[in-house]
């Protein structure tokens, strides 16, 4: 059987975006496989953050989308959903045979078969990766679902070193599928939480109302820290949920689907980032994260 390093021939890795998933990449990486190239390209690589950052991971930080794409045999994508398509097409211009762009973005369907299509237009290959949980804590063991004429060889390159994911399909856009249709059920429950519990809240009724909940759904966690856990991702991850929701609703709308809830889960997460920025609040102002605490500082004035 062929090795997994005969099957990708991996010697350099370029990481587009290093923000949370990119930086965990970047850990890790090094840490599977030091002596693997890592090269990383960021919008903010020119910032004194950025290029620290870098350097702590010990890896390249390149000055353009070129720089990081050229040489290197893997190319993850770990952007926002607004920029993942983008992203794509200009990263098609720069790669070519023996390159394969991993395409980590929350994203449609339609999406992932567009950027698909710009990236084998120029001789390289494509593997739709849909991230089926957040990366902390589970960080490299974070369920992975990939898609693509590509997977096979992909996933053992990745799990190889330390990744658990596994085929879906050679089909591009069937994994995200998946996952987009999960976040209907996911990011709405978040959201459905902030809303309800705001209220509540407000009403002084908060107790009762977990209460209840816990009653109807003893192994959730409502008389625990599942509230906490679930507004705290709204508020710490809220603005690129809505993004992603965003391509949610895209990914119903295609197959025909009125998207009322989801629509909705877009304008709760952006509401909520919205209120907080209003009273000059960011998620780090908030830890340790406690939801009543929280939902106070925002509705103090009421």
């Amino acid at each position: 059987m062929a090795t997994p390093d005969l099957e990708l021939n991996v010697r350099r890795v370029a990481l587009i975006g290093l923000g949370e998933v990119g930086t965990i990449l970047a850990t890790d990486l090094k840490a599977n496989y030091p002596e693997l190239a890592i090269v990383a390209f960021d919008l903010l690589h020119d910032k004194p953050a950025m290029q620290q950052k870098a350097q702590d991971l010990s890896i390249r930080m390149a000055t353009s989308l070129s720089q990081a794409v050229e040489e290197s045999q893997l190319i993850f994508s770990a952007v926002t959903a607004a920029q993942a398509l983008s992203v794509a097409e200009h990263a098609a211009t720069l790669i070519g045979r023996g390159q394969t762009f991993l395409d980590l973005n929350s994203v449609s369907p339609n999406t992932k078969r567009q950027a698909a299509e710009f990236i084998s237009r120029h001789g390289g290959e494509y593997v739709d990766v849909a991230v089926m949980a957040p990366f902390p804590p589970a960080r490299l063991k974070t369920p992975l679902l990939l898609g693509g004429k590509q997977a096979q060889a992909t996933r053992l390159w990745l799990n190889a070193r330390g990744f658990n994911s596994q085929v879906h399909s050679t089909e591009v856009g069937e994994a995200s599928a998946i996952k987009m249709c999960r976040s209907v059920m996911i990011k709405g429950l978040e959201a459905l939480t902030t809303e309800c519990l705001s209220a509540a809240r407000q009403y002084g009724v908060e107790k009762e109302v977990l209460a209840s909940l816990h009653a109807s759904f003893p192994s959730l966690g409502w008389d625990d820290k599942l509230p906490h856990y679930l507004i705290s991702r709204v508020a710490e991850h809220g603005k690129r949920r809505a993004e992603e929701m965003r391509e949610v609703v895209k990914t119903l709308e295609d197959v025909g689907v009125v998207p009322h809830q989801s629509k909705a889960t877009v304008e709760t997460q952006q509401g909520f980032i919205d209120a907080l920025t209003a009273h000059s609040l960011s998620y780090r102002d908030l830890v340790p994260f406690d939801w009543e605490k929280t939902v106070d500082r925002l509705y103090k004035s009421h």
